[in-house]
């Protein structure tokens, strides 16, 4: 539902036809937030030397709350990098049913699965990259891929 890695940070469920988008959190994991959230943490005013500074140490420097969404959860995935389209054989936009990977601690485990089978983390998206929440059910069952399709991305 959320990473392992994001769990320190406010989190909520995510809502039917909500805007998310990517964002790599100071740990180094991705999580999704919502785009009005983001958008806000963009434009907030920026300071200082100090403020800077003492934005370093501070929760509130990254845009909160991250939004967690259920195994089995529809999203659209837009304007989706050349990079992992050519990678995984995706077009411009794809629907992704979100699943987990994993149930095991310390690894990442939030993924997106798409109708051509390709099962990307969650981590490989790049800074920004949108979704959309279309449902938060899923008519078929949702279970963990198996250990050989999982995908660890390139550093």
């Amino acid at each position: 539902m959320c990473d392992y890695s994001l769990m320190m940070i406010d989190n909520r469920l995510a809502v039917e036809g909500e805007h998310l988008v990517a964002h790599r959190f100071k740990s180094g994991s991705v999580g999704l937030v919502s785009m009005l959230d983001f958008t806000k943490w963009q434009l907030r005013p920026r300071g200082g030397f100090w403020q800077r500074c003492k934005e370093c140490f501070s929760s509130r420097s990254e845009p909160a709350p991250v939004v967690c969404i259920p195994p089995g959860a529809r999203l659209r995935v837009q304007a989706i990098p050349q990079t992992l389209r050519d990678r995984f054989g995706l077009d411009g936009n794809e629907d992704a049913t979100f699943t987990q990977i994993s149930a095991d601690v310390n690894w990442h485990r939030d993924a997106l699965l798409f109708s051509n089978k390709a099962t990307v983390l969650l981590q490989a998206l790049p800074e920004g990259q949108a979704l959309k929440v279309l449902g938060l059910a899923s008519s078929e069952a949702s279970e963990p891929v198996p250990a050989h399709v999982r995908f660890v991305p390139a550093a």
